[in-house]
């Protein structure tokens, strides 16, 4: 196998990895029973527009799941519309190594496509911060998320 291959075997099996505790995240988000909701291809496209019609920009790839603070039916624009002080879209970043609870140490990437939504939608967007060796969570706002922050290292991934 030459270093190339090898190189892509290793970047694709930590991507597995990764995949398989982002799942498990969701998982246990959805399982906390306290709202959480992982909506549907068609249901993110939906919610774009819905925030858009208020001029709030969000990317898609931006979140993973939505916390519903009401019940609502994201197949209904007009429910959602109605209701966007009650749906809080969220980026899940998970970890699957022994952490403390208050998530100390913990070092992840933020993109700027998340940065920009949490800047524009303030309370209504939160990082859920998941352990899926214990099953512990936190949520943040942007600020409270900086508030914890010990250390802040800008970067620009690039890709050809």
């Amino acid at each position: 196998m030459d270093e190339g291959t090898e190189a892509k075997a290793g970047a694709a099996l930590a991507e597995a990895s990764r995949n398989q505790t982002a799942k498990r995240a969701a998982q246990i988000l959805l399982q906390s029973g306290t709202g959480f909701v992982i909506p549907t291809a068609k249901q993110k496209r939906m919610l774009l527009v819905e925030y858009a019609k208020k001029n709030l920009v969000v990317y898609g790839k931006a979140f993973d799941v939505v916390k519903l603070l009401a019940t609502v039916n994201l197949d209904d624009p007009a429910e959602i519309a109605r209701n966007l002080d009650n749906i809080v879209v969220c980026e899940v970043k998970s970890s699957n190594r022994k952490l403390p609870e208050d998530f100390r140490g913990y070092f992840f990437a933020l993109t700027t496509a998340e940065l920009l939504v949490a800047q524009n939608l303030k309370l209504r967007y939160k990082f859920i911060l998941v352990n899926t060796i214990t099953g512990a969570y936190i949520e943040l706002t942007l600020q409270e998320l900086f508030g914890r922050a010990r250390g802040i290292y800008p970067t620009w991934s690039i890709m050809f």
